[in-house]
């Protein structure tokens, strides 16, 4: 892959090790090894690390030592902050599966783009990163309808409210139904200077009991997060399964 990307190649460390931060430091370092020893320089990697406390911790410890990371499985301001209190080179906030928990809790069908829950929590996000400076890239990926998926052109109602932030994950069935839109329609919706100026959240500079003890309130980031990391988990068992029985 190195050889056809030109950027970064993202490599994810195996989900299985996201609660342990020494376990988690050592597979990264080993990674990004293996790449060196191909004629791949650190500065074409990105390591992929689960948003729980242990893994920002061990992005902490990466980013020191020159190795950039994207904190992903992303589903609240307080693991956001936190990652960029770590010094995460990227975040990926999943603004569609924010939404899918608000609307299992609220029983509502949909909401407008600029009100749906996923999109008010990703803005929130890249406000704070940019009212105080960090240099952490917002990249929200996991689009859902905000509207609902019978209403027509909803797909893509979250990535035209978030135009604007610095990056997007973006699958081809909704870059296709973007470029059949009017060109009007693709407005940046979100500026920098604006939303760090309406940006009202105190810098945090986080202990670990000081974050475990807001983790506990926080339901929609603790259920996302769990979820997430026990589908990854069973995808990265069932490969492991095909893999030693074919070698």
């Amino acid at each position: 892959i190195s050889k056809i990307v030109k950027g970064r190649v993202s490599t994810e460390v195996d989900i299985r090790l996201s609660y342990n931060v020494d376990a988690t430091v050592d597979r990264a370092r080993r990674v990004v090894r293996m790449y060196e020893e191909r004629g791949v320089g650190r500065d074409r990697i990105l390591i992929k690390l689960a948003g729980t406390w242990e893994g920002i911790q061990a992005c902490d410890m990466l980013e020191k030592e020159g190795v950039q990371c994207n904190i992903t499985l992303v589903f609240s301001f307080l693991q956001a902050a936190a990652a960029a209190q770590a010094g995460a080179y990227l975040i990926s906030p999943f603004p569609g599966r924010i939404l899918d928990w608000n609307k299992n809790q609220s029983g509502k069908t949909g909401y407008e783009p600029s009100d749906d829950p996923g999109v008010v929590e990703v803005k929130r996000m890249y406000a704070y990163f940019r009212k105080y400076g960090y240099d952490t890239i917002c990249m929200p990926a996991s689009w859902r309808p905000s509207r609902g998926a019978d209403v027509e052109g909803a797909d893509v109602d979250e990535i035209l409210a978030l135009a604007g932030v610095d990056e997007m994950t973006i699958p081809p069935p909704l870059l296709e139904s973007l470029a059949n839109r009017p060109s009007r329609d693709v407005i940046h919706h979100v500026a920098a200077e604006r939303e760090a100026v309406k940006c009202v959240d105190p810098k945090f500079d986080f202990t670990e009991e000081e974050y475990r003890k807001l983790w506990e309130e926080d339901r929609c980031g603790r259920d996302k997060l769990a979820e997430g990391i026990k589908a990854f988990t069973d995808e990265t068992e069932k490969l492991s399964s095909i893999l030693a029985a074919k070698f």
